[in-house]
């Protein structure tokens, strides 16, 4: 039977056969094929896919290619960096080719539609039982299928769809899919398919008999006996057993002088004496063996002396980096308290900053600056227990966990210890890692840290433990309680300069084998990277870009194109890193009404976050879109109750939202964004567009509003402020309850920005629209108000 006819994109397949109702993942490289996607995506998404005859052939003729195939949608396409393009397709019908058309640079045919041909519905439905029968064997033997595939195939009614389904997921020929997919009888198919799967299932049967029957022939216990027999018979006629016990005499002498704590040499000697009994040649001798080397290896006494030379301290801390005031102020405490007690544990720092402020390298410099090893582990993506605490020694190829491995790296039992990304660890059924490290970095109980494999206390109370994280949110509150938290803010633009100055640049002229005679950056060179070419809160994108610019210089160089020295101006960068990339700052060119700038804090530092409100006829309805999360929604609801409430004061119709549809849009919308600090921005910009009045461009704001128009507190002030700064903001309006956090922003940042605090919204909405209203006392059913509930001004910090 055949249907509806079509002209659609074809694309040849190779090594494969797809099937209606199948979800397929390809990569596609083929020019003809990309431009058989193409013209696919420009209309409604359908391409025709068959199979080619021979897979080794690149560029087939329509001869090369079956006549038969299926008609997919394209799911989801993807452009790969090497240029083919990765997609996800869903079968839909089988069509058969009629007619290849010509005049195109793919392949373009006339297809049509081959619709099932139904057969008897008692037959089918017998076939369709012993087909899930056999197919469930053929499952259970093979272990290569997953076990949920059984469920989906159980609650199938359709056969035609059972048939398809199955086929799909049958290790078969392409020849023989192909026979199946050209079969339009489903009967037929279903027969077809049911033989082969009784095909498989019998090699799979006769594979499991010869697996047991080989394993029952190497019987473990008598082959070792004979082997071993064997091997003492031939060391005593070659006279090798002495050589065997000085070897072991060797081990307990040196378990004897490693200076192992009293449990670890009592369990060592005894595995010891264990290995004195066994054949050197069997199993549980290598793993006795390799346990007792692990013993030896780590280290129980060794120690490096810490340099107690603050001043020292002092000087290479800042020769490695520029800032970073409190993490290199906590160090040099450390270091003076254990110029005046002998015994001090090591504290346990927690770096939390966004990408590329030098957490890491801040930690390496901490190493050299106390003349201790440094080791370090990242704990990206690690999901099981074991990582930390080691395997038990009842399983195959045990090891002991990381921490154990990187001191007898180490080879101290004092070095810094850098946890790295400690906020990306994951949790599943084989544990918490979160939770292993929770003695690793309790003070007083790592003296006694227990490792599985080990299984003996170790002592790491002389070691100074490290973390790095971008988030704390996602460290587990009782694993952030052991640290001593540290924040890394992104950088201004004043500390990137010095940073680039004094360390990237000379770091790179090094590495590209040039010299500071022969390269010269001028300063506005390096802020035109900064503020046109990079905006991150770190400075690793800006090493990047200067490590470009001076691999093109450095080709000038070698082709002896260049004058020495080159200097690198504001009109050279231009020219070597190619047109800019970001405007300097995100502010607005001039007040718009409907726009209002806040200020939004990231893992990578802070952000401008601008608010557009479109206010257009209709029935009231609210519509907030750029990927907002519930928090945030919510605050978009509670600026529009607030100016409803103020709708008389602010000169707009009482029932505006009964006539007009209002829409709240945050840019970037493939961004997820949330919080409360927005609410204030909110209601701003829905002000702004009720009233007809701009919104002042050099003016940027957070804080939480409430329905009573008080500006609540919000977090991550420093950042955006940096953040506000960097965008060439002038005024930043902040609430009043977050002044004290004004301690922890840079000075510079203070001297550059006008800061109001602000308590009320009425005040919010004087600075940024020039309405002006008495705060009057709510009338809402509230208890007398605090103190600090009155009216204050918004005060202007002048540093």
């Amino acid at each position: 039977m055949t249907g509806n006819s079509y002209i659609l994109p074809l694309l040849p397949l190779r090594d494969i056969v797809i099937f209606p109702n199948m979800v397929v993942p390809l990569f596609v490289g083929r020019e003809k094929s990309i431009h058989a996607l193409d013209e696919a995506m420009s209309k409604d998404r359908l391409i025709m896919m068959a199979t080619q005859r021979e897979a080794r052939i690149d560029n087939p003729s329509p001869s090369d290619i079956y006549e038969v195939g299926t008609v997919c949608s394209i799911i989801q396409i993807m452009n790969m960096p090497d240029g083919t393009r990765k997609v996800l397709v869903e079968g839909k019908k089988r069509a058969k080719i009629l007619n290849y058309l010509p005049g195109y640079s793919h392949f373009q045919v006339l297809v049509e539609e081959m619709r099932d041909e139904e057969g008897d519905r008692v037959e089918m439905e017998a076939l369709s039982r012993n087909i899930r029968r056999s197919f469930e064997r053929f499952v259970k033997l093979s272990k290569k299928l997953p076990s949920e595939l059984l469920n989906t195939v159980a609650n199938i009614r359709d056969y035609a769809v059972l048939a398809d389904t199955i086929a799909g997921h049958l290790p078969l020929k392409v020849e023989e899919k192909q026979q199946i997919l050209e079969t339009p009888s489903v009967k037929e198919r279903l027969e077809k398919i049911y033989s082969l799967i009784e095909g498989e299932v019998e090699i799979l049967e006769v594979e499991r008999k010869i697996r047991n029957r080989v394993k029952r022939q190497m019987e473990k216990t008598q082959r070792e006996f004979y082997l071993n027999e064997q091997m003492r018979a031939i060391k005593k006629e070659l006279g090798q057993a002495d050589d065997e016990k000085s070897d072991l005499d060797e081990l307990e002498e040196k378990i004897r002088k490693k200076g192992m704590s009293r449990e670890a040499e009592e369990k060592a000697l005894k595995e010891l004496k264990r290995l004195k009994m066994m054949s050197p040649m069997s199993a549980e001798a290598t793993v006795s063996r390799t346990y007792i080397d692990w013993l030896i290896s780590i280290p129980w006494k060794e120690k490096t002396e810490d340099k107690i030379d603050i001043d020292e301290a002092q000087r290479v801390l800042d020769e490695d980096h520029y800032g970073l005031e409190k993490a290199k102020e906590r160090i040099l405490e450390y270091l003076a308290v254990r110029k005046l007690v002998n015994k001090l544990k090591g504290p346990i720092l927690c770096f939390v900053g966004p990408p590329g402020v030098g957490k890491t390298s801040l930690a390496k410099s901490i190493a050299r600056a106390l003349g201790r090893k440094f080791v370090r582990i990242s704990l990206g993506g690690v999901r099981d227990e074991a990582e930390i605490r080691g395997h038990r020694r009842t399983y195959i190829g045990a090891l002991p966990g990381k921490i154990i491995q990187s001191m007898r790296r180490a080879g101290t039992i004092n070095p810094v210890f850098l946890l790295d990304e400690v906020d990306k660890m994951s949790v599943d059924f084989r544990g918490d890692p979160s939770a292993a490290l929770l003695e690793v970095l309790d003070p007083e109980q790592n003296h006694t840290f227990n490792d599985h494999y080990l299984d003996v206390d170790y002592d790491l109370s002389n070691v100074m433990f490290i973390t790095t994280a971008n988030t704390l949110h996602s460290i587990p509150p009782p694993l952030r309680d052991r640290m001593e938290i540290i924040r890394i803010p992104g950088y201004t633009e004043e500390e990137k300069f010095h940073i680039a100055r004094n360390h990237l640049i000379p770091k790179q002229l090094k590495e590209h084998g040039l010299s500071p005679e022969e390269v010269v950056f001028t300063s506005s060179a390096i802020m035109k990277v900064i503020r046109n070419y990079t905006r991150e809160a770190g400075v690793r994108n800006l090493e990047r870009e200067i490590a470009s610019i001076l691999r093109k210089v450095a080709k000038e160089v070698a082709s002896g194109k260049a004058k020495k020295p080159v200097r690198v101006t504001s009109a050279r960068v231009r020219k070597y890193l190619g047109r800019e990339r970001y405007r300097h700052g995100e502010k607005e060119d001039r007040g718009l009404v409907g726009i209002a700038t806040g200020l939004a804090w990231t893992e990578f530092g802070g952000e401008l976050l601008l608010v557009e409100v479109a206010i257009m006829p209709g029935k009231g309805k609210l519509i907030v879109t750029g990927k907002l999360g519930d928090v945030m929604q919510e605050s978009a609801q509670a600026a529009l109750s607030y100016v409803r409430s103020r709708s008389s004061d602010l000169g707009v119709e009482p029932d505006f939202y009964q006539k007009y549809d209002i829409h709240i849009h945050v840019p970037e919308g493939a961004i997820p964004k949330d919080g409360p600090s927005a609410g204030i921005t909110m209601a701003v910009a829905l002000a702004s567009a009720l009233t007809k009045i701009p919104v002042r461009n050099d003016i940027a704001m957070t804080g939480e509003i409430t329905l009573r128009g008080r500006v609540l507190p919000i977090g991550g002030l420093k950042e955006k402020l940096i953040a506000a700064h960097r965008a060439g903001i002038k005024t930043v309006l902040i609430p009043e309850e977050n002044y004290r956090d004004l301690e922890d922003v840079p000075q510079r940042v203070r001297k550059a920005l006008e800061i109001k605090r602000v308590s009320h919204m009425d005040e919010v909405l004087k600075e940024t629209l020039g309405i002006e209203r008495k705060v009057e006392e709510e009338k809402l059913p509230v208890p007398v108000p605090r103190k600090e509930e009155k009216k204050r001004d918004g005060d202007v910090i002048k540093h």
